[in-house]
């Protein structure tokens, strides 16, 4: 189940502007780099001679945060957003993730700060994140 640009506005974008500020203010939506969400948003869901590129939820979801991260598709609060974009695409599939705020906030930073050559490495700490910390959701 992938993401639309109109979900990260409305679910996503608006919950880190409205609650993970701090001191740092989200600007508007509209001031984001064009195309870059939109290209952020494809990529989890591309698919090469009929064979899906990142199989599977954790596959999906670990180059979806990267890309967020890494892509800055926003002037600011690109790691607030690519979190709540991560919780919102896990929660359209009924999972979450059971993680300390603070280990994901750190895990975050090293993701935003690792170097753009260590991409599959990075990509493939990030699923083992998730991995670790995925639960089903209880209904």
């Amino acid at each position: 189940m992938s993401l639309s640009v109109e979900e990260i506005k409305e679910v996503a974008f608006q919950l880190a502007q409205e609650k993970l500020t701090a001191n740092e203010p989200i600007p508007e939506f509209e001031t984001r780099f064009s195309g870059i969400l939109e290209s952020c948003l494809v990529v989890p869901f591309q698919k090469f001679e009929q064979k899906s590129l990142y199989k599977g939820l954790i596959a999906q979801s670990a180059i979806l945060l990267y890309l967020l991260i890494k892509n800055h598709p926003f002037q600011n609060g690109n790691k607030r957003i690519a979190m709540t974009s991560l919780f919102y695409f896990l929660y359209k599939n009924d999972k979450w993730l059971e993680v300390d705020a603070k280990k994901l906030y750190n895990f975050t930073v090293w993701v935003a700060e690792s170097p753009a050559e260590l991409k599959d490495q990075v990509v493939k700490a990030i699923q083992k994140f998730i991995k670790t910390y995925l639960v089903n959701l209880k209904k």
